[in-house]
């Protein structure tokens, strides 16, 4: 037990360090100032420029930045739709796997276009290597890259005076592949092979006693599902897997990998801003309900399942809690590590698992449901994690000048009706793609007809189901049968909303804050980098996630959880 609460302190510890050279550094690739990687990586970012055809000056508007933004993300659809259906006629495939069904096609193509990577496939059975390599991992690394470009393209909005452009979405895709991710992967996916991960191109091995073990290039995959809060295991298992993630090092350091741009990212946003303040405030909001989300999925994982001992079976439950609840987790893990990354992996929009989140005890499970609700801003996705976290800066920042009698600013830009319309639309427009959903998948027959368990274990089970999708994350609760028509047609236009939804009010933010002059502070001004500023920040995400879903919380997990005291 006091091992895993010594992990989580040795984990934070290892974030919060690591995010500050690794922010540093960010915000100078993102700013566009020279560093150690540019005689190294220079030349195939200018190669990448010829290829496209376009000049790095030259710069957008908001609306063509998302429509750039937009096409790059059709292109990968169709690229990975299409490979899909041709995988059965294509080399790569050493088990023959046939092309998939176009419904699950679609849904897949969706998914890592979006950066959700939801599965309702399993890996080794369903995907050639041509497929992993060519159509995800690609995927993993420009859905994660776009994320990136619509910060910066914030960001500048913050920063610019009286200006119509926000730059250039080609150049910060770019620029976001080339620097940050391309080398970050690379050390990393050589770690993975030294940890035991596999990496090749071999047949499947059949062994005598009719076993057979699936091979393939997974190491490079692992590394940007991990960093780029993608998510999609190369094994149906996902992190359970022993040839995705072999040793309790290797589960350590994918955990700790899973928020590590996230966490930089919130401090190249002070330094980009010029005001490091301002990204150590925000970085303390999003730790405050980590640690308190960590906290309380780690106390319910490790105490164990408290119907053991009312079942009258002590001698049973002393020696089955021992280790916590330990159904349907990796025993190379345990309860501590198996908490550690459900709440890391949903409070970014990473989603891979370790452990079966349908095991988990009801308060347990309840915790990164509640992160996905959220909106994954507590580090969240990368990129989209901090520009969701800053909507609700400026619902923030509203609020508190109501409360002065003041026109709200942030950052020298006022906030007025337009920036609340948009920021409230990239928060709502995933929460109601979750309610109308779920609301949905209950009172029709193929919503229910896959559910595993009845009462409000099931209804968690559809819930998670939408949340995860509407909110880019993608990890499965799991105990629903998710591969029919009616999900991944339905689940395909969550993950749409959730990306799309939110990444054109954003850009849409940006382009008004850009037009706007600088307002230099007065003493009326809300200062946004104090530890009140912290409070009222916490409080307006918490507000917005209890006001919306507590009401469906209440029928699942919380019920549930009743029904075992």
């Amino acid at each position: 037990m006091t091992h895993a609460w010594l992990q989580n302190l040795m984990y934070l510890a290892l974030l919060l360090g690591l995010a500050f050279p690794l922010g540093t550094y960010m915000g100078k690739v993102l700013d566009g100032e020279r560093t150690f990687l540019q005689p190294v990586l220079g030349p195939l970012e200018r190669g990448l420029y010829r290829l496209m055809g376009i000049r790095g000056d030259e710069e957008m508007g908001w609306a063509a930045y998302g429509w750039v933004i937009t096409l790059l993300k059709l292109l990968g659809f169709a690229a990975v739709f299409l490979l899909m259906k041709a995988q059965g006629r294509l080399p790569l495939n050493p088990e023959h796997l046939p092309g998939t069904v176009t419904d699950l096609a679609f849904n897949t193509a969706v998914s890592f276009m979006t950066n959700t990577n939801w599965q309702a496939y399993g890996g080794e059975s369903t995907m050639s290597y041509l497929t992993q390599m060519l159509g995800l991992t690609v995927q993993n690394f420009l859905s994660a890259a776009t994320g990136i470009a619509v910060l910066t393209a914030l960001v500048r909005g913050l920063m610019r005076r009286n200006a119509e452009t926000l730059g250039n979405a080609f150049v910060d895709v770019t620029r976001a592949t080339v620097y940050i991710l391309l080398p970050l992967s690379l050390v990393f996916a050589l770690f993975l092979v030294s940890q035991g991960v596999i990496q090749n191109l071999s047949a499947y091995v059949h062994t005598a006693s009719g076993q057979v073990l699936a091979m393939g290039p997974a190491a490079s995959q692992v590394a940007i599902k991990m960093l780029g809060t993608n998510g999609g295991g190369f094994f149906g298992a996902n992190a359970a897997h022993p040839f995705e993630n072999s040793t309790p090092l290797s589960n350590f350091i994918q955990t700790l990998s899973i928020l590590l741009i996230p966490a930089g990212l919130v401090v190249s946003f002070g330094r980009m801003v010029k005001d490091a303040r301002q990204g150590r405030a925000i970085l303390a909001a999003m730790s405050v309900i980590f640690v308190a989300a960590l906290a309380v999925c780690t106390h319910f994982e490790v105490s164990g399942n408290p119907a053991l001992a009312r079942a009258g079976a002590d001698q049973i439950a002393t020696a089955t809690n021992a280790g916590g609840n330990l159904e349907g987790k990796e025993l190379r893990f345990g309860a501590g590590p198996s908490a550690l990354w459900a709440t890391a992996t949903t409070a970014a929009s990473n989603g891979s698992v370790n452990a079966m989140h349908d095991s988990f005890t009801p308060m347990g499970g309840l915790v990164p449901l509640w992160l996905i609700q959220l909106g994954e801003v507590v580090f969240g996705g990368v990129g989209s994690g901090l520009y969701g976290m800053l909507m609700f800066v400026f619902v923030g920042v509203f609020i508190g000048g109501l409360m002065v009698g003041r026109t709200p600013e942030y950052l020298g830009k006022k906030v007025e009706a337009f920036e609340m319309k948009m920021a409230s639309l990239a928060i709502l427009i995933p929460c109601a793609a979750v309610l109308l959903g779920a609301a949905v998948s209950v009172v029709s027959t193929a919503g229910v007809a896959t559910v595993s368990n009845p009462g409000p274990h099931g209804f968690t089970q559809i819930l998670y189901a939408w949340s995860s999708a509407a909110n880019n994350n993608g990890s499965a609760f799991g105990g629903l049968g998710v591969n029919t028509p009616f999900y991944n047609a339905g689940l395909a236009v969550a993950m749409l909303l959730g990306r799309f939804g939110v990444i054109w009010p954003v850009l849409a933010l940006a382009g008004a804050l850009a037009r706007k002059k600088h307002t230099p502070g007065s003493a009326g001004t809300l200062p946004t980098h104090t530890p009140l500023f912290v409070g009222v920040l916490v409080g307006a995400v918490l507000l917005v996630g209890a006001l919306t879903f507590l009401p469906s919380l209440a029928l699942g997990p919380i019920a549930e959880h009743l029904a075992l005291r």
